[in-house]
């Protein structure tokens, strides 16, 4: 997401104090859950955009940044529509990264939709739109910031149900949104790396689950 300028109009801030707490889920042999990531390779993956390095090492998605070039996007094949996404994540203090879902692509690198932010504290739980709005549903920092594992595995599950959004941080529900009509209604899921310094983000655990 881009830090410069962000809109403040029309931002959906949420109370998190009154928002219920759960435990991370485990969907280890569950029924319906399909992984999107073999952990031994790219395949059904796609980069698109900048050209940071994606790769499959010990288990994990690892993407690492090329300074001073665009941002970076690997993405699925297919497209996706109504869903539960589980996804693990590595966060760090120069982290700036993100889950897409819905997602399309413009010209001139762009991969515009819908993103459950990745990055320091103030960021990460908020939902943006690459490409697009801006920061859609915004978050107190000081609520998730101790949810927030720095420097170890994260998860988030992100709900596309209709026009409703949610993500869930570690068991923690920082965002639900419903769409005005605007936002795209499937699209592809995406892994992104934002230009700016040398930075490197690692995914495991991808798994998605259809929604009727």
């Amino acid at each position: 997401m881009i830090r410069i300028g962000l809109p403040v109009s029309g931002i959906l801030f949420l109370a998190l104090s009154a928002v219920a707490v759960a435990a991370p889920k485990d969907h280890t042999g569950e029924q319906g859950w399909t992984p999107l990531f073999d952990g031994k390779s790219l395949a059904g993956w796609v980069q698109r955009g900048g050209v940071a390095k994606y790769e499959a090492v010990d288990g994990a998605i690892v993407g690492t940044s090329v300074p001073n070039t665009t941002n970076s996007f690997l993405c699925t094949e297919r497209l996706y529509g109504d869903f539960v996404l589980h996804v693990e994540f590595q966060v760090d203090a120069s982290l700036n990264s993100g889950v897409q879902v819905r997602s399309q692509f413009l010209p001139g690198f762009v991969c515009k939709g819908y993103q459950p932010d990745i990055a320091q504290s103030r960021y990460t739980g908020i939902l943006y739109e690459e490409g697009g709005r801006g920061i859609l549903a915004d978050v107190d920092p000081k609520q998730v910031a101790p949810h927030v594992k720095n420097g170890d595995w994260n998860q988030y599950v992100i709900t596309c149900d209709g026009p409703n959004i949610t993500i869930e941080l570690n068991g923690y529900r920082t965002v639900a949104y419903t769409g005005t009509g605007n936002g795209a209604s499937e699209g592809v899921i995406g892994l992104q790396l934002h230009r700016g310094p040398k930075m490197e983000v690692r995914f495991k655990d991808i798994e998605i689950r259809a929604l009727p």
